[in-house]
């Protein structure tokens, strides 16, 4: 299933979350655009869990968890991550507010990639995308919006169909897919060559469920009163 959208509008401008995508999109498009800039980049940028876990505390190394976030190793992995970043990262910034959103999301990508590297403590495969971040991203949207609907596109005998998911049906059953695909990986220990990084996407759900409540922005509502008018 393709998300298109969702069915609950944004109450002010995303504008966090619209950097976000401008910084991934530029960023990818400046790697394929040189192929020695891309080499470059995927050497000194992505995290490589066994590089990392060898000297954790060098610099070099830690800002790894950063700017592997905002690389992709593929058209399709831009556009699958960026569209859901797209659908529902401007509502949880509309519920959290411009820079918690901002913190929140760096946060999930942080614990995305330090799962990741837990899980894989040897590999010498580097690590790019924004797919934990997301992750984090899509959890805070499930426990805010629980009722919304996704529409999405479904192929019926090549035929495309457009249906509403609950929300909350969505994203539990992609969870619970990526919960499958990790526990699979490790016993047949498919990371170890390459592939998705299935834990990162648990590791940045759980730190979203997790932090969400701490970043939700409090509503304060204007309370009206009824003055009373006596006549003596």
């Amino acid at each position: 299933m393709l998300p298109l959208k969702d069915t609950i509008p944004s109450r002010s401008f995303p504008i966090v979350n619209w950097a976000l995508l401008a910084a991934n999109v530029v960023v990818f498009l400046l790697m394929v655009g040189d192929n020695r800039l891309t080499e470059a980049w995927i050497a000194a940028l992505a995290l490589v869990p066994a590089r990392f876990l060898a000297n954790p505390t060098d610099p070099a190394e830690l800002i790894t968890i950063f700017t592997s976030m905002f690389m992709h190793g593929g058209w399709f992995h831009l556009f699958s991550n960026m569209l859901a970043l797209y659908i529902f990262g401007d509502n949880v910034e509309d519920r959290m507010g411009s820079q918690r959103y901002f913190l929140f999301y760096l946060l999930c990508g942080v614990a995305a990639a330090l799962v990741h590297v837990m899980f894989n403590p040897t590999s010498p495969i580097p690590t790019v995308g924004a797919s934990g971040a997301l992750s984090g991203v899509l959890a805070a949207y499930l426990l805010f919006f629980p009722h919304s609907r996704v529409i999405t596109l479904v192929p019926i005998f090549f035929l495309p169909w457009l249906v509403e998911v609950p929300a909350v049906v969505y994203l539990g059953l992609w969870f619970l897919s990526q919960l499958a695909n990790g526990l699979f990986s490790i016993m047949v220990n498919v990371q170890a060559m390459g592939g998705v990084a299935w834990w990162a996407h648990i590791g940045g759900f759980v730190a979203g469920l997790i932090l969400a409540p701490f970043f939700r922005q409090r509503r304060y509502w204007r309370r009206y009163y009824v003055d009373e008018y006596y006549p003596w």
